[in-house]
């Protein structure tokens, strides 16, 4: 499956069966960086549920073993791979073991992220390394190495995960490391949308607000950091992985044919105020 390529559908196909295309992934090989946790997982499953096989990448071997035994019980094909998107060596390495396994790679979803968050006269240089390294080098890594593959192969797509921190500041956390890792994951994701789009590569990514995750999870544990974050959301909530999954599933797929270089903002309406 090109899934950069427009979908092709017979005009006298019943409605239902042709909206169930625009999501089909069958056939189609889909690889997902910080696939043992959180969103990760959640997009992980929801590719293998739309008939994807599935890359469980994660630096944590264990978890995504667990995402993989998930994905089994659903009947998907998956296997995991342990990957540090920050090392170039282990970025080949996984590309190279999903080549061996499924001998091609459609999907892309660059989730791996960290966060060293601290005020911005306080935070050491190797946070601010850290946090770059993984967020902004390793989407740019993994998409290359992938990238390569999916211009033999006639076409794929990337689904990058920025973050409303990529287009505004902080008012609440010192973040300055992670605002500019995601804020140039907006721009890489643009950048590589115009110059792949001859290959027929989508690059697309979604933003999201605050969500729960491992990431958030301590400082969402506070009461009154909580219910901040709730008052400044517009829809009055905090999101959950679950809430990412159809906008990555729609980036990914034939439907968004006709779409690349898009920042889809999934936040509850905090970019909207």
């Amino acid at each position: 499956m090109l899934v950069g390529r427009a979908l092709v559908t017979k005009s006298d196909r019943p409605g239902a069966a042709y909206l169930a295309d625009l999501f089909n992934l069958s056939g189609s090989v889909a690889i997902v960086t910080g696939g043992g946790a959180g969103i990760g997982r959640s997009v992980c499953l929801a590719l293998g549920r739309c008939g994807a096989s599935v890359v469980a990448a994660d630096t944590n071997l264990p978890s995504a073993e667990e995402t993989v035994r998930l994905l089994e019980a659903d009947g998907c094909r998956a296997i995991a791979v342990e990957t540090d998107v920050a090392a170039p060596r282990a970025v080949s390495a996984m590309t190279e073991v999903a080549l061996d396994t499924f001998r091609r790679v459609d999907l892309l979803v660059n989730n791996a992220g960290i966060n060293r968050p601290a005020p911005a006269e306080e935070l050491g240089f190797e946070d601010w390394r850290s946090v770059l390294e993984v967020n902004l080098t390793g989407v740019f890594l993994c998409s290359q190495a992938v990238g390569r593959s999916m211009i033999r192969h006639g076409g794929g797509a990337i689904v990058n995960v920025a973050s409303i921190y990529g287009e505004v500041g902080n008012p609440l956390l010192g973040t300055v490391a992670y605002a500019a890792s995601k804020g140039g994951v907006v721009n890489l994701t643009r950048a590589l949308a115009v110059e792949w789009a001859r290959y027929g590569i989508r690059v697309n990514a979604v933003a999201p607000g605050y969500t729960r995750t491992a990431l958030t999870r301590e400082r969402l544990e506070n009461s009154d950091y909580h219910e901040k974050i709730r008052e400044l959301t517009p829809l009055g909530r905090i999101g959950v992985p679950d809430d990412l999954v159809a906008g990555v599933l729609y980036l990914a797929s034939p439907a968004a044919a006709m779409v690349t270089g898009h920042i889809l903002h999934i936040d509850g309406g905090w970019l909207a105020r």
